[in-house]
């Protein structure tokens, strides 16, 4: 198993000494993928369901650097991590100068780019950036991922499809890795999972989504289930589609309690997290990506060095 973690993106620690701080103490202890997350403007109202919360409730706006700018930093400051998006909300931005910033971030990185995707969830974003009709975000994305194999991959790539039309480009250079950078899939909900099975090499949910939790070992096989027999209807193996996980309730030395009254895990004592890495490794679970948060440097250092020492140690 490989593991990563969010750097920050917004705040008082979201600046170059301290990304780049962090980005090196990483590599250093052993971590395997830097991500960043994608928000572009923050709109003062919000009346968008946040899916990540009981109450549907956005918990609070930040000022938040590009993620694919400060992919292309990070990848300046490393030199082994991964570099993930996590997620990108694909409808966000023009298709065709997207596919050209992701590929220039996997050659400057050496194939180091991993790009997570998702559909987005606020609409009022998508209304400020100018993007396709929010209610048409999953047909939007589909195409803009075909938009990108196509540049990506062909020598002649051409699309006329119903949000962009494009023929007569060449499209250079590619990206490094062959034949494109891996695709993580975001989402818990049925339209994600078949996105998944349809063209996803790594399905990648968060366990915090009260409406399709994926919290426990057996709520992230039954979902898998569904993938692999949705990707047999598509024509694809269902073997070649890999698993990472968000456990978001990543709390140490703090127990959380279902509605049961059962341990949440990845929370409590460092052994049993342990012991829970270890039972999602053993369903598919190839790489775990944490938040581990602080309010100073050393906070961070701290709680990425525990990691490390008492859970992966074990």
């Amino acid at each position: 198993m490989d593991f990563g973690f969010y750097l920050p993106d917004s705040g008082s620690l979201a600046t170059p000494e301290v990304i780049s701080r962090l980005s090196g103490a990483a590599e250093d202890m052993g971590y395997g993928i830097l991500a960043v997350s994608d928000h572009i403007v923050m709109p003062t109202g919000i009346d968008s369901v946040y899916p990540y919360e009981e109450d549907g409730e956005w918990p609070g706006g930040m000022d938040c650097l590009e993620v694919l700018t400060t992919l292309s930093f990070i990848a300046g400051q490393t030199t082994k991590a991964r570099l993930l998006s996590s997620v990108l909300v694909l409808p966000y931005r023009p298709p065709v100068f997207t596919a050209k910033i992701l590929a220039t971030v996997d050659v400057l990185s050496k194939g180091r780019l991993i790009l997570g995707l998702g559909v987005g969830w606020m609409k009022e974003e998508f209304q400020a950036l100018g993007s396709p009709p929010f209610e048409e975000r999953g047909a939007v994305s589909d195409e803009y991922i075909e938009i990108f194999k196509s540049l990506w991959t062909q020598s002649n790539p051409a699309m006329d499809g119903n949000y962009a039309q494009f023929s007569n480009v060449d499209f250079q250079p590619k990206p490094v890795q062959k034949p494109y950078p891996p695709l993580w899939v975001g989402g818990e909900s049925g339209p994600a999972l078949r996105r998944t099975a349809r063209i996803g090499d790594v399905w990648y949910p968060i366990s915090s989504n009260p409406r399709f939790p994926v919290v426990t070992v057996e709520q992230l096989t039954h979902s898998m289930t569904r993938i692999r027999q949705y990707a047999e209807g598509f024509g694809r193996d269902p073997n070649a589609i890999g698993i990472a996980y968000n456990p978001s309730f990543y709390s140490p030395g703090q127990v959380e309690k279902d509605g049961a009254g059962e341990r949440v895990p990845f929370t409590g004592a460092y052994p049993l997290i342990a012991d829970d890495v270890k039972r999602f490794e053993a369903a598919g679970v190839k790489d775990l990506i944490l938040g581990f948060g602080g309010d100073t440097v050393d906070e961070w250092l701290l709680a990425m060095d525990a990691f490390m020492d008492k859970v992966v140690s074990r």
